[in-house]
């Protein structure tokens, strides 16, 4: 029986993205990417992000500080490259809210492109400094992954996809998810964090 997973992650989340490339080796390595079903499902790090988002530099030194921020993205820029990811920390502008993102995931899941789209976000986010709340890049990125340019503009748009996010944040909340990555498998099994490919490895073979 094909294994499924839902995903609850956030397209500015650095750990987000280095799980998901973890999880695909370990898939690959045992056959099993053609055949497993994904499911991304939101959460949103900051929901109170201003709509337009804030200035990255301003936001991190809030955050963490100046100096203490500089280390984590040298120490996630590290963990990237060992995975084939190429952090562009010193593009990144603004961090943006990401409701449209999540919005725009559930609509490409409904369509069956949420996976070339969740791949779009994290890469124009963390490797080109894109703003991934401004609706223009939003377009171009479901554009890109196979969705046509009408029914993208008004998903951007619809509250009832965005009332679909906020009830899925909800069920998140209430079954006590507090950070991102998190995956369930098979509605059964949960796996919290980034964990490397071996130990994803570990968690398939028992599953």
């Amino acid at each position: 029986m094909p294994l499924t997973i839902a995903i609850f992650s956030d397209v500015i989340c650095p750990w987000c993205y280095l799980g998901k490339r973890r999880l695909e080796r370990a898939l690959d390595h045992l056959g099993m990417r053609e055949t497993t079903s994904v499911e991304w499902l939101p959460f949103e790090l900051n929901p109170d992000m201003p709509a337009g988002g804030m200035e990255r530099a301003l936001y991190r030194a809030r955050k963490f500080g100046v100096e203490r921020s500089a280390q984590l993205d040298a120490r996630m820029a590290e963990l990237g490259r060992q995975e084939g990811i190429s952090f562009a920390f010193d593009r990144m502008l603004r961090t943006p809210n990401t409701r449209r993102a999540h919005t725009l995931i559930a609509f490409a899941t409904q369509h069956g492109h949420a996976g070339a789209v969740v791949d779009a976000l994290f890469r124009a986010y963390f490797e080109e400094g894109r703003d991934v709340g401004d609706p223009d890049v939003l377009l171009e990125i479901g554009m890109a992954a196979g969705l046509d340019r009408g029914p993208v503009v008004a998903a951007l748009s619809s509250q009832q996809l965005v009332q679909h996010v906020e009830d899925v944040e909800h069920h998140a909340a209430q079954m006590q998810i507090t950070g991102v990555p998190f995956f369930i498998l098979d509605r059964k099994w949960t796996v919290s964090g980034a964990q490397s490919t071996e130990q994803w490895l570990q968690v398939l073979y028992a599953s």
